[in-house]
Parts: structure tokens; sequence; C-alpha cells
């Protein structure tokens, strides 16, 4: 996995109609320098979207850093009340501008950062379109090493001149660009530094131009020190800077691309979603279809059967009763009748080596309730009973000890 680093060129430059060439640095997990140089920002499509995320090191000069003294708040209400607390240092409408704040110290101070939310989003949206998958963008002041009673700085040559960057301390730090004059650039350097001790982080080149002219200072700055500028202690800055401007983007930042991600993803799902939903529902018409037929051809032989009788809901149910009353008129008993039941009861004991066994006979809700003498019936011929009961369409079921109930097998199958 690797990350992207780019350092972008102030916005001054950029307005200068200047050409923008954006030192690059692309880096493994393991702090291992796979790659750099210098080159425009629409020329490195292929390492924005191979990299696992791009850090953006945006211009000090483009992002001011404030030092506020702020409540105890949640981060959702911090990130409401931070436009009215910098309202006064902000020149201009703060709802044009990005914030982000850094966690709060032991005393409750936080460092806001304030970027001009136009430009920032032009920066974050151009390495989205380029395929970036995660974006991050840190002040460049906040990128130096981090030196305890000490400022770090960085003067970097680009197409319009000299950019300064300075670190007074953790979270302090500024930007300027100043034209392409070394002595001039090192005089403001040492005013803006004060007393304290200064390491200048200079390019190779650069250095070897610098070096003859902070000799020739060295008796009025003896605290400047020049040291050769790598991308090594940039990106380990950046990872411990504890700000990040993307995410105070909102809907425009990093985020936003991983959305896009999903896009086709989703919308594969919801063609799914949406082809079963279609099959469910043509499959749900053609089975209503189908029972409405089925409904109408009932109806159809009921009707044939009965023409002048009224159609209930359960027209099966009527024309079984219409059936066994057809039967009883023609002198045919159905087979739920007392006689019916008594009948193929009385054949099924003949199976018995014993008759004598009834106690007591009754007939209820359409079923024999046989009551029996106790001890004279074991489970042998229990099942001989049963067998010759089925043989006649009948089934016994025992409630109780002693007690049977009998009554004719349902049609379509047997009753367990």
């Amino acid at each position: 996995m690797t990350t992207l680093f780019i350092r972008y060129p102030a916005k001054a430059s950029v307005d200068s109609g200047a050409a923008q060439t954006c030192p690059f640095a692309l880096i493994g997990d393991g702090g291992n320098l796979l790659q750099q140089g210098a080159s425009p920002l629409g020329n490195l499509g292929e390492l924005v979207a191979s990299a696992r995320r791009v850090v953006l090191l945006l211009a000090a000069s483009d992002a001011t850093l404030l030092r506020l003294k702020t409540p105890p708040l949640s981060a959702a209400r911090l990130k409401a009340a931070l436009p009215a607390l910098v309202e006064e240092q902000v020149l201009g409408d703060p709802a044009d501008c990005v914030l982000a704040a850094t966690a709060a110290d032991a005393d409750g101070m936080r460092t806001v950062a304030v970027v001009q939310r136009a430009w920032l989003e032009v920066l974050v949206k151009a390495l989205l379109a380029q395929g970036a998958h995660a974006v991050s963008v840190v002040p460049s002041q906040l990128c130096l090493p981090f030196q305890p009673g000490a400022v770090s700085a960085a003067l970097t040559q680009g197409d319009a001149g000299f950019e300064l960057i300075m670190r007074q301390s953790q979270y302090e730090g500024l930007g300027l660009t100043l034209p392409a004059q070394p002595q001039a650039a090192l005089q403001t350097l040492r005013a803006l530094a004060g007393e304290q001790p200064v390491t200048l982080y200079l390019a190779p080149a650069l250095l070897k131009q610098l070096e003859p002219l902070a000799a020739a200072l060295h008796a009025e700055t003896p605290h400047l020190t020049l040291a050769e500028d790598h991308w090594a202690h940039w990106a380990a800055a950046a990872r411990g800077a504890g700000l990040d401007l993307a995410p105070a983007l909102g809907a425009s930042g990093a985020s936003a691309r991983q959305w896009q991600r999903w896009r086709w993803p989703l919308r594969i799902a919801a063609l799914a979603v949406l082809v079963n939903v279609v099959g469910i529902n043509v499959e749900w018409l053609r089975l209503k279809r189908e029972a409405a037929a089925v409904t109408q051809s009932q109806e159809r032989i009921f009707k044939a059967a009965y023409p002048k009788e009224m159609v209930i809901y359960d027209r099966l149910e009527q024309m079984r009763k219409n059936i066994s009353v057809a039967k009883a008129a023609g002198g045919q008993p159905a087979a739920d009748e007392f006689t019916a039941l008594c009948a193929g009861f009385g054949e099924a004991l003949s199976v018995l080596p014993r008759k004598d066994i009834i106690a007591t006979l009754d007939y209820k809700e359409r079923a024999l309730l046989v009551k029996v003498k106790p001890n004279l019936v074991d489970a042998a011929a229990m099942a001989q009973l049963r067998a010759a009961l089925e043989g006649r369409k009948l089934e016994l079921s025992e409630t109780s000890p002693g007690a049977w109930q009998i009554r004719a097998a349902a049609a379509g199958g047997k009753k367990s």
C-alpha cells in the first residue's frame, strides 16, 4: 500500500499565470521512498489512481492557523461553533472558508486552520477526478519537523519565486511567497524567527547557492542552520500533523469519492432487486389468474348441478353436503351417520376373539363414542381392530384409556 504526497504551489503564483509544477513523492507504508519528482498536477493521474491515499500539502500561504481558546464541546457542536469563534479574525465571510480544528490542549487551546473553500474544492475535486481513493489535505507549515524551542523552515523555489514556510511550534506556522532573491529571503526568515534558533531545509541545488550567503550572515545570525531537504521528514510530519482539512469539505471532500466507487455495484444491486420484484409480481398475477379460473370452474360445476341454490364461499364443502343430502334422500345413508358407523364397527368386531367388550355406546358430533370393559383388549387386538376398521373406511382414536372415538375416514387420506 502506498501514499502519494503532493506539495501544491501557492494560489498567488497560480493567479500570476506561472507554470505550475508540483513536487511529489510516492512512499510505502514502511516509509521507503518509491518514486519522487515534479510534475503538473494534471499529469499525475496514474500515480493518484494507484495510491491508497493522496496527501495534499497545501501551500502555507494559503492556510491560516489561528490559536483559539474554545469551550469544551462535542465534535458536532464545535463544527457548528467554529464560524462564530473565528469571525473576528477572518477577513470576509467564514461561510466561504473551510475550518478544521485540532484537539484541545490542557488549557483548552486549539489551532484552527482557515482555507478558502472555493480554492480547496478545486484542488480536491481535481484529485478525485483523477481517481484518488482517499484524500487528505494538510497545511505545509505543519509538515516540517517539530523542534521544541526552535523554528523549522523551508525555502522552496517555484515557477513564480520563493515560498517560505515556517513552523514555530507544534500547531503554529505561516507561509509567504517571496521574490526569487535569496538574500532577502534569508533576512525575512531571520526577522520572523526573532531570537529563536532556525533550521532551514533547502533543496540540494538551492543549498549550494545559499551556503555562501548564510556564511556571510553568520555573524548576525549565529543560530541559522542550513540542512538538506528530503521527503522523509515531510511525510513523517504530515502523518502526525493532527489536522486534516478534507473532511471539513463535507460532500465535496474525499468521502464523496468513496460513494462513487459503489455507484455501479449499487446500480447492479438495485437492478437485481427490481428484476426480482417484477418477477414476483408477474408470478403473483399468474397465480391469481389461475385461482380465479379454478374458482370460476368450481362455480360453473356447482351451478350446473344446483342451478337454484346460492353459492357460498366454500363450494367444495357445499357440494359435499348436498351430495350427502341426496344420498340420504335416495335411501343411501351417509358414512358418518349412526347406523353406518354402528354397522361398520359391528362388522370389525368380528375379528376379535371376544365380542362382549363394550361397556357403553354413544353418538355425538358425527362420531361413535365407545367405552370398553377394562383388561379385555390388548395391543394386538387393538391393532387387528384398527386394520378391520380401516378396511371399512373408519378411523379409531383412543381419547383416553378405554375410551374410543370412531368416525368416518376423511376423503383423500388417512387421519393420523
